[in-house]
């Protein structure tokens, strides 16, 4: 049976944990403070059932942080606020592996990521190939939307973000700043590959592409 021993060191104290428990840790602990997981990830390490439980003890050490059911985060800390939100993005990314599904940045979130708008959006919302919902982290909501999958074309890509943040601006209000800011704000490698995705971009876009595309 699995159980956590409290032993008093000259560092304080300390808890002598179950191998399990402590091989969760050990891999909470290497991807460092901010990561968001669940049960999930850890399924290769044990049953659902001990997973869960190894988790609960670890909340209830204080060592991570339940988040929503069934979703957790190692925190970041700050010095004068102690552990600090999660990370939004973050926990929209988690949630859609969690659940199998695909998501993609909505286009006035995904302009505003790029630095193509100042405008934050009041709400986070994504596009899924799974089913409508919405959670709330926070005090925020973080909206999902089933979307075709035409729409999701370059979801988990660079080349996705840059379609929905385009769409935000329309067919032909795509002028020259835009496309010189994401020239100066993609990196090689993203240019590369929206290059090789133009085929799956919508036909208006494509132009826009080749400009943006044009030095590599």
């Amino acid at each position: 049976m699995a159980f956590c021993l409290a032993l008093l060191t000259k560092s304080g104290i300390i808890c002598d944990m179950s191998p399990l428990t402590q091989q969760i840790m050990d891999n909470v602990q290497a991807k460092g403070r901010g990561t968001i997981f669940s049960n999930r990830d850890f399924l290769d390490l044990g049953s659902r059932a001990a997973v869960g439980q190894a988790l609960s003890r670890l909340v209830r050490q204080g060592s991570i942080r339940r988040i929503k059911q069934g979703l957790y985060d190692y925190p970041r800390q700050s010095q004068r606020f102690g552990a600090l939100s999660p990370n939004l993005d973050a926990v929209a990314l988690a949630v859609s592996n969690k659940n199998g599904n695909r998501i993609l940045a909505s286009g006035a979130y995904a302009a505003n990521a790029l630095g193509l708008s100042t405008q934050v959006p009041a709400r986070i919302v994504y596009f899924t190939d799974g089913g409508d919902r919405h959670i709330e982290v926070d005090g925020q909501t973080i909206e999902f939307r089933h979307a075709s999958p035409r729409r999701m074309a370059g979801a988990g890509k660079i080349s996705g973000l840059v379609f929905q943040a385009l769409r935000y601006f329309g067919n032909g209000a795509v002028d020259a700043d835009v496309i010189a800011r994401l020239q100066s704000v993609l990196s090689d490698d993203d240019r590369r590959t929206l290059k090789q995705d133009i085929i799956i971009a919508p036909e208006w876009l494509r132009p826009i592409i080749r400009q943006i595309t044009a030095r590599v």
